[in-house]
């Protein structure tokens, strides 16, 4: 099985409709709802709800459909789809892109380790009239990256067969859309990271679905953030909050291995590359945006001559070019090896590393290029600077994911490596 470079044609009529969002729904709200935080844009919402029903888009839930046996199978694109998705939603306005309706982290988690019942009753609402939203909790004051400190609990009650969760989790992607109850949206939910027995380590770690309105669960602070301000990031506090024995998501038993965290952490073998396409939509906004600029002012760059004979600036064009194309490559691996199954953590932390360290040199040498005018905010290129930043940082940080790939190149266990 080989990799296709030509994007498949359902991709290409997709990316026509993107732009064209992208173009006048993301970028002339942008500098509004940069300086707005907080404020939910309704109306992007709403359309990219409606438009991603009339698609088929916003459902994940297995479907009730019988294929057919005679018609031809479609090589998968699901992954490499939303990859080419989020990576023009981003050279929109990336903060927009992360309040689009559809589930996000918390929806991939369902995807990743729920039981089939699970998914049809939680991803198929993305489909309602109303937009919905879910949200990751995992973050912890005192568990960071290193998620076996996650100290939030959960404890089987044995007369009503309900969990009850306790617990603190900060820096929530979208957790205030996916756990308030707003009157234009349905019901969301949270996948909260807790553990069933704190003397198992990474054994015991489950998630939970808990869904908005549930008592207990309440959003306690909006955090103010350097970039991508459209999207909120909140703590939420869990005081005995109580879920349905089958909101587990994975087997409710305590086993010898560490079977359940590798499949919470499956998400992320998912994720991080559609984590890594975002970052590359800001670099290659920047970037493009330089190229306008430049070519206004009649500053050409000479592809094919000798390096040494070039300019400075077109020196710093082209190896901006060279880094944007080869971290868009290496995204591309991943998800295509995500929609053939196949194991793809390798890949999937490498474009993550790429995109988080190519996002911000980009678009800095973007703003070094054009000088004053890149640092002022008569231009969107500073609000980049800014939003580029976070890829390096969430969905596992920049430092996570190269220990990640050094383990796996090496052959090494997280013990033997940290």
């Amino acid at each position: 099985m080989t990799i296709e470079f030509e994007t498949p044609k359902p991709i290409t009529q997709q990316q026509y409709v993107l732009k064209t969002v992208a173009d006048n729904m993301m970028r002339p709200h942008s500098r509004y709802f940069d300086e707005n935080e907080h404020e939910i844009p309704w109306d992007y919402i709403n359309f990219m709800h409606q438009a991603m029903k009339a698609s088929g888009a916003g459902s994940l839930a297995p479907s009730d459909k019988k294929k057919d046996p005679n018609k031809p199978k479609r090589p998968p694109i699901g992954y490499q789809m939303l990859a080419h998705m989020l990576e023009v939603l981003s050279w929109g306005d990336t903060g927009m892109y992360l309040i689009t309706p559809g589930g996000g982290l918390g929806a991939a988690a369902v995807q990743s380790a729920g039981n089939p019942e699970q998914k049809k009753k939680f991803l198929a609402r993305f489909m309602d009239e109303k937009p919905t939203f879910a949200a990751m909790c995992m973050t912890e004051a005192d568990a960071g990256s290193d998620t076996s400190k996650i100290r939030a609990n959960a404890v089987l009650d044995d007369e009503t067969n309900e969990w009850v969760l306790n617990g603190e989790k900060i820096f929530v992607t979208a957790g205030d859309k996916a756990l308030t109850d707003y009157e234009e949206a349905g019901q969301g939910f949270i996948v909260v990271w807790a553990t069933i027995d704190p003397e198992a380590g990474r054994a015991g770690m489950r998630s939970f679905v808990v869904e908005a309105g549930t008592p207990g669960a309440k959003v306690t602070k909006m955090e103010h953030k350097l970039g991508i301000r459209a999207s909120d990031t909140v703590t939420i506090v869990l005081q005995d909050v109580r879920v349905p024995f089958e909101n587990i998501l994975g087997k409710p038993t305590v086993e010898k291995t560490t079977k359940g965290f590798k499949g919470a952490m499956a998400t992320f073998d998912a994720t991080r590359p559609l984590v890594a396409a975002m970052g590359i939509g800001v670099a290659r906004a920047a970037l493009e945006f330089v190229q306008e600029k430049l070519a206004e002012e009649g500053v050409e760059i000479r592809y094919g001559k000798p390096r040494n004979t070039l300019t400075s600036i077109e020196r710093d064009v082209i190896d901006m070019e060279v880094m944007v194309r080869s971290a868009w490559l290496v995204t591309l691996k991943a998800v295509w090896m995500a929609d053939n199954r196949k194991s793809n953590a390798l890949e999937a932390s490498m474009s993550k590393v790429k995109a988080g360290d190519v996002g911000p040199k980009v678009t800095q040498k973007a703003i070094e290029i054009l000088g004053p005018l890149g640092y002022s905010r008569e231009f969107l290129l500073e609000k980049w600077f800014r939003d580029a930043k976070i890829t390096d940082i969430y969905e596992g940080t920049g430092q996570i994911n190269r220990l990640v790939v050094a383990r796996n190149l090496l052959g090494y266990r997280g013990s033997q490596l940290r």
